[in-house]
């Protein structure tokens, strides 16, 4: 028995180590290729020349991503919140509970490409709204939706049983319980759950190719006008081939940057949270 422990004890070392290295390998070989273009100014300025990506930086993109993901996020909160308060308190159902998490289960298993199709053939076709950051949000807030609802679910979950019997047991009111003590209980993973979800939303490419991201466009300022996208930009930086590769590198290394960086800060806040 002993033998299996420190079988399985190593193999969870191996595999641990194997992670890090391949994320390690990653990003230096990302930095490495991008390196040369890789600048304040390739940060804070805007694309420019007649060959995309041959000249200029990515701010516009940078800023449209940004608009993306929190207009995603603004959408997809509230009844991601809302669902996972109700299947852990409120709904006394488990066949009702479990048709919830069915629907939300089947969301999360559509292919986001399918997800960008349904909001252009809804909003777009249908509805006759134009191509905006508007439309891709709503995309990206039903892809995050199914994510954000699950992590704050189990959140709920995890608080200890002893309270919520203490709180029946003093007669206090559910709705009391929840929001005065559940909720502020719960912060940490909810507010990480947010961050994750909006890192979620503005890594994705396939529901914003359709829904609003264009290929040049100025730093947004209407929600109802189409902008530019990291991933889109990405994409189109590669399909052309060598004349943009370093261009490309550099536009994927601050890329994964900028989502390091909310990973480690969701990770010192529940940190922090936790203590």
């Amino acid at each position: 028995m002993r033998l299996v422990e420190k079988f399985v004890k190593i193999w969870a070392y191996l595999s641990m180590l194997l992670c890090i290295s391949v994320i390690v390998f990653l990003f230096a070989f990302v930095f490495i290729k991008g390196a040369s273009k890789l600048s304040l100014e390739f940060i804070l300025t805007s694309p420019k020349g007649m060959v995309l990506g041959t000249e200029g930086g990515i701010f516009p993109a940078i800023a449209g991503s940004f608009c993306f993901g929190l207009l995603a996020l603004f959408l997809s909160i509230v009844p991601a919140l809302a669902l996972a308060l109700y299947t852990t308190f409120f709904c006394n159902s488990k066949k009702f509970i479990a048709f919830i998490r069915f629907i939300l289960y089947s969301i999360s298993g559509i292919p986001s490409i399918v997800l960008g199709l349904f909001v252009y053939s809804w909003l777009i076709k249908g509805l006759r709204l134009e191509r905006s950051v508007f439309c891709a949000s709503v995309s990206l807030a039903i892809m995050i939706l199914p994510f954000m609802e699950n992590r704050i679910e189990k959140a709920f979950l995890e608080v200890p049983k002893t309270i919520v019997s203490a709180s029946k047991a003093l007669a206090c009111p559910l709705r009391h319980m929840v929001f005065k003590i559940v909720l502020p209980m719960c912060k940490g993973e909810i507010i990480s759950a947010m961050i994750l979800g909006t890192c979620f939303a503005m890594g994705a490419t396939a529901p914003v190719m359709f829904t609003g991201a264009v290929a040049y466009a100025s730093v947004p300022n209407n929600i109802f006008k189409p902008a530019m996208a990291l991933p889109l930009h990405l994409y189109l930086l590669v399909s052309q081939g060598e004349t943009s590769m370093s261009t490309a590198y550099a536009t994927a290394c601050v890329m994964m940057f900028i989502l390091l960086i909310s990973n480690i800060a969701v990770n010192l806040y529940r940190g922090r949270r936790g203590r």
